[in-house]
C-alpha cells in the first residue's frame, strides 16, 4: 500500500472519529449540578444516543465501506434540513446556521464520500 492509498484509506476513518467525538462532547451538557447523580447519567446516555449510532455506522463502514460510505452521506444530507431549521429558529441567522451545518454535517458527508472513494480505488 503507497502513501496515497493509505491516506485515502485512513483519512475517512479519522474525520469520522474525530466528528463522532465533536457530536459527544454536546453529551456533556448533561451534568447539572440540581440534578442528582443517577439522573446526570441517564441524561448523558441518552444524550450519547446519536454517538452511539454513529459508531454503529462507523463499524460498518469499516468492514463494508460502499454500504458505510452511502450510511454516512444519507446522515450527513438528511440531517443538514433538520439541523439548520432548528438553529434558524434559535438565532434567526442564515450564516451562523450554515455555518453549524458546516461544522456538524459536511464532516460525515466528506467522510462518506472517501469512504466511497476509497472503496472504488481498491477495486482498480
Amino acid at each position: 500500500m503507497n502513501k496515497k492509498q493509505r491516506i485515502l484509506f485512513w483519512a475517512p476513518r479519522i474525520i469520522a472519529i474525530l466528528s463522532i467525538l465533536f457530536v459527544s462532547l454536546f453529551a456533556l451538557d448533561a451534568f447539572q449540578p440540581e440534578l442528582t447523580f443517577l439522573e446526570q447519567i441517564l441524561g448523558f446516555l441518552i444524550h450519547m444516543i446519536p454517538s452511539f449510532i454513529l459508531i454503529i455506522v462507523l463499524i460498518i463502514a469499516w468492514k463494508w465501506e460502499v454500504f458505510g460510505g452511502i450510511l454516512f452521506l444519507l446522515i450527513g444530507l438528511v440531517t443538514s434540513p433538520f439541523i439548520f431549521i432548528n438553529n434558524y429558529r434559535n438565532n434567526q441567522s442564515v450564516g451562523l446556521s450554515l455555518v453549524i451545518i458546516a461544522s456538524l454535517c459536511l464532516p460525515f458527508v466528506i467522510a462518506g464520500v472517501l469512504f466511497k472513494l476509497n472503496r472504488k480505488k481498491q477495486k482498480n
